[in-house]
C-alpha cells in the first residue's frame, strides 16, 4: 500500500498483505520452519529461521505502512517482546565510553537496563520527561531515548524539538511509541532515528501476544539492529506474528473506541473530589494537552490519577466489575491498576493505572463510579 490518502482504518485492514493468488488466503497461514530447502549458494530470501521468517515479513511490512504511510525505505524488524526491541537497539547502538540519556519516568524495567549498559562501560544519564527535561543532560551523548507519554505518569515531551536538539548535538533518537501506537502519533515523521513499540500492549491489543517492534529509516541502523536480532535470536514465534497481523486489522476501530471512553472517563474523574491528580493528554487542562495537541493524533487508552492511600486504591481495585486488576495496558478489556504494587515507579500508594477497553462507554463509566462510591463509603 503505497497510497498515502487511505484513511487509518483501510490501512490496518490492508497493510501487509500480499498480492492475492487465485484460491489462496488473503492473510496466509504461519510458516513453521526451522530451515528451508536451500540449494546453491544461499542468497535468501529464506535460509534458516533465526534469521527470517515469511510470516515476519508480512507483519514487518504491516507495521512499516502504519508507522510510515506510503514511505518507502523504512524497514521494520519484530521482535519477541516489547523489551527486546528495546534492548536490540540501545545494545546494538552503544558501546564502551558512549553516554545514553534515558526518562527517569519511563518504563518500569528500563532501570534493568540501566545496570547493563553500565556493566558494559557505558554511561547512563537520566532525566524527567515533563518540560523537555531530558535536554539538560544530552551534551555528549550517543543516543537519546525518549518515552513519550511516559509510562506511567503520561508526561509529555516535544518530539521534534528533542530531535532537532540531539542530531545538532550528534546524537541518534529512539522513540518509545509503546502507549500511543502509530495510530496516535508517528515518531519518524517526527524525526526520530528509531521508532520502537512493545506490540503486546495497543497493536495487538488482545493481552495475549508478547511482541515488539523496531522501525527506521536508516539501512545501515537496520542492519545493526537486525544483527544484534540474530546473535541473541530474540525472535517471535510464527504463530505469535500471524496473530498479531490479524490482530492490527482492528487496532483503528479499538484505538478509536478506547481513546474516546478514555476522555469521557477523564472528564467524569475531573468532576470527582475523591480522585486527585487527574493525567490525560486529551483533557484541555492537563499540563502535557499544548505539546500532545501538537504531535498526536489521538490520545491513547490510559489515564492515571490517584486515590487518598493504599487503602482505597485497592477497594476500589475490588470493587471494580468490568475491570480486570491486571498489569500492562491497550488491550480490549478494561484493566486497572495500584501501580505502587511493584515499586520502582515514583507514584503515590495510590496511584491507579487505568487503560480502558472496547467496553460499551455507558457501562464502564458507570461501573468506575459505582466503585469509587463503595471504595469511599468503605473507608
Amino acid at each position: 500500500m503505497t497510497d498515502e490518502s487511505y484513511g487509518d482504518g483501510t490501512r490496518a485492514v490492508r497493510a501487509g498483505l500480499p498480492e492475492p493468488v487465485k484460491y489462496e488466503p488473503t492473510l496466509p497461514g504461519p510458516v513453521f520452519a526451522a530451515h528451508f530447502h536451500l540449494p546453491g549458494e544461499p542468497t535468501g530470501p529464506y535460509t534458516y529461521g533465526r534469521d527470517e521468517n515469511p510470516t515476519w515479513t508480512h507483519l514487518e511490512r504491516a507495521i512499516g505502512e502504519l508507522e510510515a504511510p506510503g514511505e518507502q525505505g523504512v524497514e521494520t524488524l519484530v521482535f519477541a517482546s516489547g523489551m527486546a526491541a528495546i534492548s536490540a537497539v540501545l545494545l546494538s547502538q552503544l558501546k564502551a565510553g558512549d553516554a545514553v540519556v534515558l526518562p527517569t519516568d519511563g518504563y518500569q524495567a528500563l532501570p534493568l537496563l540501566h545496570e547493563q549498559l553500565r556493566a558494559y562501560g557505558i554511561e547512563v544519564r537520566t532525566a524527567p520527561t515533563a518540560d523537555d527535561g531530558q535536554l539538560a543532560v544530552l551534551d555528549g551523548a550517543r543516543l537519546l531515548w525518549i518515552e513519550t507519554p511516559s509510562n506511567p505518569g503520561l508526561d509529555v515531551c516535544d518530539i521534534r524539538r528533542l530531535v532537532r536538539e540531539a542530531h545538532a548535538a550528534g546524537a541518534l533518537v529512539a522513540v518509545d511509541n509503546t502507549l500511543s501506537t502509530p495510530l496516535g502519533q508517528r515518531p519518524l515523521e517526527l524525526g526520530a532515528d528509531f521508532s520502537v513499540a512493545s506490540d503486546t500492549k495497543g497493536m495487538t491489543g488482545h493481552g495475549d501476544i508478547l511482541l515488539g517492534h523496531v522501525s527506521c529509516r536508516d539501512p545501515q541502523r537496520a542492519a545493526e539492529v537486525r544483527r544484534w536480532r540474530k546473535v541473541v535470536g530474540a525472535i517471535p514465534g510464527p504463530m505469535e506474528a500471524w496473530l498479531a497481523h490479524r490482530s492490527l486489522a482492528t487496532l483503528q476501530l479499538r484505538i478509536d473506541r478506547q481513546c474516546s471512553t478514555a476522555l469521557t472517563l477523564a472528564r467524569t474523574l475531573a468532576g470527582r473530589a475523591d480522585v486527585t491528580g487527574l493525567r490525560y493528554p486529551g483533557l484541555p487542562d492537563d499540563p502535557s494537552h499544548a505539546v500532545a495537541a501538537r504531535q498526536m493524533r489521538r490520545f491513547g487508552p490510559v489515564v492515571s490519577f490517584e486515590l487518598a492511600d493504599r487503602k482505597r486504591a485497592e477497594r476500589f481495585l475490588e470493587e471494580l466489575r468490568l475491570v480486570d486488576d491486571a498489569t500492562s495496558f491497550g488491550g480490549v478489556r478494561s484493566t486497572a491498576e495500584r501501580r505502587g504494587r511493584w515499586g520502582g515507579d515514583a507514584v503515590a500508594e495510590g496511584f491507579i493505572r487505568f487503560s480502558v477497553g472496547a467496553e460499551d462507554p455507558e457501562d464502564l463509566i458507570a461501573d468506575v463510579l459505582r466503585a469509587l462510591d463503595q471504595a469511599g463509603s468503605a473507608g
